[in-house]
């Protein structure tokens, strides 16, 4: 017993004597700093790989900005071969821009960002520019998925690798450490590079890029516990004048004033300093991330004498965090929503498009995400999967976008319309929250405009108020108004300049199945008007008297039509001018009920079409999209002014005239028609596309009830055509022709359609 006692007493004094002794084994702690630099910041995964390899065991980890995003994924457990592929499998040129997919969008935003060339903010009759490029949302989605694993935890000391990013208060200037919180929204503050991201909001604080005041944080590191530094610098020095060609190069080129001046000291705070060489590569250059990662490799190597010092001084080396595994489900059982002052929760929820309590795809709650900013209501959106013991907590912090009024333009181009530049003006929450009221003049060879209020009950029934007035003029051929007008023959003319004028009021509502299918039940009153200058400057002695005459015009139709209509839309094209994949069908059905009745000829009749398509790709950047399409007219009524007519390119035709290759514009008529349409489209460069077209149709009157609608097409038509998907809009050219025609057709248009 005594034996043991004294062994109890004395063993305190060996350990302590045993750890002074000479050459024992003494383990080290292992600090790791990452810079921030946005994409040069790739060159962290290379350096990373190289530390592994040297076997050294990394304890704590501070970064800012790119340098906090590389950080927080490997203290989370990510290996440096696994965030080489998590980099290489997300295009992150695309993640910053924020481009939302077009399925995501409502469907007036669709119009919307298919019909303006640019949007700014309109506020108090100041036309402002926005407070930045994105808003990081598809950022922020692809870093919850990615750290899901480590979603309970709030304390980042307790993360498999303890860990902090650096961040400033915008308000006071001063530096935030962020150690705590949710891991993806405080990663997220650290990177908000002014000008790129909005401003985060992090516990009341408005919090940008930490890299303004602390962009390599090794003090703090120190500060943990480390003994040794290992420290990954991909800053540069100060550009020349020709490398600052965007506000982003400028202002980091301001933010290096600082950083430059102090990493001086820094670097002598480093044990082992690892510094790439980026001067060639700008904050945004993620194309170019095989050859980032190779230069991080390289300078790494060049320390690989201090690296192998460092892991033999460290007696436990094998020591890894856990590899996250891949969570392609989960179950929301409770939402809560924070900073929704004027959107309902019904809003809210119907954009999310899952049910509560049911377990669904990773990807279904990002699309749900996606659909919610795609409204354009909010200016960001957090959001936290926190754990209940059932299932999950999704908790939104939302951040609604002050700027209610925009101001938009829009310029085009084309054979029909001729020039025209457009002016919008936007209004959110005229009325009442949901609400979106928009008024478009267009101005040019053709005045027109195009308003619009529309109250967004997504998945419930919403409600619009529509008014358009449209027009345009025509060369073509007589023989087409007499067919279809009570007009004498006249020999001695044979082509007419046709004016169209269209003004619709529409009252309808509306509702919508996952932003894709919308139907809608409506009233419409419509004032069509189709006259001509022409026969009124015959000579003397040629006039047709058989028409009626005003202000200089002779005119075939001036009819007020009122009618009920209904509408079933699905929309799931990538793009509206050069889809490659997705589905489109729109079905029309109008009972027209009363009129005005100008020639005297007027008898109930309904107007039923559709159009249905799809997109798909063939092989790399060629796809093919084939459409069918046919409409027909129900009743005796002799009214011929709403019947189908062929002929023309357009995206943005009116009533019931289509589009036909081969032909001019207005030139196939008939009650009823069908119509085949298929185009292979070949994206040779980014943007630049080379397209072959044809198409086969059907048109006659009565079209169906003779049957001729299945024989062989009586019209074809084939086109050859270039493409550029520009930022003002498409710009297209294509050269068509017909085999049962000696006539070719050119048609050349110039931005978005309207």
């Amino acid at each position: 017993m005594r034996s043991i006692l004294l062994f109890l007493l004395f063993m305190p004094l060996l350990a302590l004597s045993q750890a002074q002794i000479p050459g024992a084994a003494q383990d080290i702690k292992v600090g790791l700093v990452l810079s921030g630099g946005g994409a040069k910041g790739m060159a962290h995964i290379g350096a990373l790989k190289v530390i592994e390899e040297a076997g050294v065991r990394i304890d704590y980890i501070g970064g800012t900005s790119m340098g906090a995003i590389v950080g927080a994924l490997y203290s989370s457990g990510y290996s440096a071969t696994q965030l080489d592929s998590l980099f290489r499998n997300n295009d992150f040129s695309v993640l910053i821009q924020d481009e939302l997919p077009r399925t995501a969008k409502p469907f007036y935003e669709k119009e919307a960002a298919e019909r303006y060339a640019l949007t700014l903010p309109f506020q108090k009759f100041k036309v402002s520019i926005p407070a930045a490029l994105s808003g990081g949302q598809n950022i922020y989605n692809e870093l919850v998925q990615a750290l899901y694993h480590v979603k309970d935890i709030s304390d980042f000391n307790e993360l498999p690798i303890p860990f902090f990013c650096i961040a400033t208060d915008v308000e006071t200037g001063e530096e935030v450490l962020l150690n705590k919180g949710y891991l993806p929204e405080a990663i997220m503050a650290s990177g908000t590079f002014p000008s790129l991201f909005m401003p985060a909001e992090v516990d009341g604080r408005i919090l940008i890029d930490g890299g303004v005041l602390n962009n390599y944080p090794v003090d703090r590191v120190r500060a943990l516990g480390a003994d040794i530094i290992i420290g990954v610098d991909v800053q540069h020095g100060l550009r020349e004048r020709e490398e600052l060609n965007s506000a982003t190069e400028v202002l980091l080129q301001i933010n290096n004033y600082r950083t430059i001046g102090q990493m001086q000291e820094k670097r002598l705070k480093t044990d082992v300093y690892i510094k790439p060489v980026m001067e060639q590569y700008s904050v945004i250059d993620f194309e170019a991330q095989d050859s980032i990662v190779a230069e991080g490799t390289r300078a790494a190597r060049n320390q690989w004498a201090a690296l192998k010092e460092v892991s033999g001084q460290q007696t436990d080396v094998s020591r890894r965090p856990p590899i996250p595994k891949a969570v392609d489900s989960l179950v929301v059982n409770r939402l809560i929503i924070r900073g929704n002052s004027s959107y309902s929760r019904g809003f809210i929820k119907g954009k999310l498009r899952f049910d509560l309590s049911e377990k669904i795809a990773f990807k279904d709650l990002q699309e749900g995400i996606i659909n919610l900013a795609a409204t354009d209501n909010f200016a960001t959106i957090r959001y936290e999967l926190i754990s209940n013991g059932i299932g999950e907590d999704l908790i939104l912090h939302l951040q609604e976008d002050p700027v209610q009024s925009f101001i938009r333009f829009g310029l085009h181009y084309d054979d029909l319309y001729k020039t025209a530049g457009l002016v919008n003006y936007t209004k959110k929450k005229l009325l009442a929250d949901d609400d979106l009221a928009s008024l478009d003049l267009i101005l040019g060879d053709h005045i027109r405009y195009n308003a619009e209020y529309f109250v967004d009950k997504g998945s419930y029934w919403s409600f619009g108020i529509n008014s358009r007035y449209n027009s345009f003029d025509e060369e073509i051929d007589y023989s087409l108004i007499q067919q279809n007008f009570s007009t004498r023959q006249n020999p001695d003319i044979n082509v007419i300049n046709l004016d169209v004028t269209d003004l619709t009021n529409q009252i309808y509502m509306q509702t919508t199945l996952r932003e894709e299918f919308a139907f809608s039940l409506g009233l419409e009153h419509k004032l069509l008007k189709f006259s001509t200058r022409t026969l009124n400057q015959l000579p003397d002695g040629l006039e047709d008297t058989g028409l009626q005459n005003s202000d200089g015009r002779t005119y075939f139709e001036n009819s007020n039509y009122f009618s009920t209509f209904g509408q079933l839309t699905l929309d799931t094209y990538d793009d509206k001018y050069f889809p490659t994949r997705g589905l489109y069908f729109d079905g029309d059905f109008h009972l027209y009920l009363f009129s005005s009745d100008f020639n005297d000829n007027f008898s109930e009749f309904s107007i039923g079409k559709a159009r249905m398509g799809a997109a798909f790709p063939l092989w790399s950047k060629l796809s093919l999209n084939l459409e069918t399409e046919g409409g027909f007219k129900l009743g005796v009524s002799e009214i011929t002014s709403l019947d189908f007519v062929l002929g023309g390119f357009g995206a943005e035709m009116i009533n019931n005239f289509v589009p036909f290759l081969g032909y001019d514009f207005l030139s196939l008529p008939g009650n009823s028609y069908v119509k085949a349409y298929g185009r292979l489209d070949w994206e040779f460069a980014r943007n630049h596309h080379f397209m072959f077209s044809l198409n086969y149709a059907n048109v006659e009157d009565d079209l169906f009830r003779i049957g001729e609608w299945f024989t062989t097409p009586d019209y074809s038509g084939y086109g050859i055509g270039y493409g550029w998907a520009s930022f003002f809009g498409p710009v297209q050219l294509l050269y068509s022709w017909s085999p049962e025609t000696d006539n070719n057709v050119v048609f050349f248009s110039v931005g978005y359609w309207f």
